[in-house]
């Protein structure tokens, strides 16, 4: 025989247990994602739509090419993310295209998407899982968390797991070098580079580089001509954040400014911008670019996108 106490005890205890399953997240489909909100999505996903092209490189990677119905606009990589169904920009999505293909997932991003478009999902009823990767390491838990959402765990981990080797592998062999001075341009009217707290000055240290921004103000700093001169950068890094594709005229405007050695010595280079500003699988590549064109010596020619620009 128990006493009145102890069976009101384990009276409690069940009913908190019993509480716990029937709310419990697993049972629900109930996930918290990367901005805090829960999120009712459904055990298996068949009908995904990204708003972002970084989220659909993502989705492709972990093999979710036919639960795949709708991408945004620029979501061009891989080949077949071009053959999917259009759902509008990241920045403005169609909400009568996504409702169009019944989704039973969407996924968006706070790098982009404008939260309230996000709201008007999850009024029509739509599941809206949003990413908020800022720093190089949250990409790996974005794969991460999209993978177990999805159901595709193992391909996550596997994915990150090379990923992570290939960043270490670059670390490693630009420890010891000297660390070059380096200038990105993101737009040229106003010089425009970018600063501390960003990926991409992430990716430069990383590869063995000096982001001479990352002691400016703001994450995207403006530069005249005469306070970048007095940086003296050893490397210019031209990676248009805003689409644009850089011209030659572009590379040619450089050419006056002989008192900056990047340009003395015909350092400058265009960078694949899909390669540094989508949070995707593809950044490592992005950050190999950079360690190949600040230590070539230390790296193999192998991957490489980055097209130097000719000083006459």
């Amino acid at each position: 025989m128990i006493g009145r106490r102890a069976a009101k005890g384990m009276l409690c205890a069940l009913s908190i247990v019993a509480l716990l399953a029937v709310f419990s997240p697993a049972e629900a489909g109930g996930v918290v994602d990367e901005t805090g909100r829960r999120v009712d999505v459904p055990p298996s996903p068949r009908r995904i739509v990204s708003l972002a092209p970084d989220i659909s490189e993502i989705l492709f990677a972990l093999g979710l090419e036919k639960e795949i119905v709708g991408v945004s606009q620029f979501s061009d990589y891989p080949e077949a993310a071009r053959t999917k169904a259009k759902v509008g920009s990241y920045v403005n999505p169609s909400l009568e295209r996504i409702l169009a293909l019944s989704p039973d997932l969407v996924i968006g991003t706070t790098n982009g998407n404008r939260r309230e478009a996000g709201h008007k999902l999850e009024k029509a009823g739509l599941a809206v899982y949003v990413t908020n990767p800022q720093r190089f390491s949250d990409i790996y838990r974005t794969i991460l968390n999209l993978g177990r959402i999805t159901g595709r765990e193992a391909a996550a981990r596997q994915l990150v797991d090379t990923m992570k080797k290939r960043v270490e592998r670059i670390v490693s062999l630009t420890a010891s070098c000297r660390k070059p001075k380096v200038f990105v341009q993101i737009d040229s009217n106003p010089l425009v580079s970018v600063g501390r707290n960003t990926i991409y000055s992430e990716l430069i240290a990383m590869a063995g580089g000096r982001n001479i921004a990352a002691k400016a103000f703001g994450k995207y700093p403006r530069y005249s001509m005469e306070s970048l001169i007095s940086e003296q950068p050893d490397v210019i890094l031209l990676s248009s954040m805003s689409g644009r594709a850089f011209r030659k005229a572009d590379l040619d405007s450089w050419s006056r400014w002989k008192d900056i050695p990047a340009v003395r010595n015909s350092r400058i280079y265009v960078v694949n911008a899909d390669l540094t500003d989508r949070f995707s699988p593809r950044i490592v590549q992005g950050l190999e670019e950079i360690a190949w064109i600040l230590h070539p010596e230390r790296m193999e020619p192998q991957g490489r996108q980055a097209k130097p620009g000719r000083k006459k």
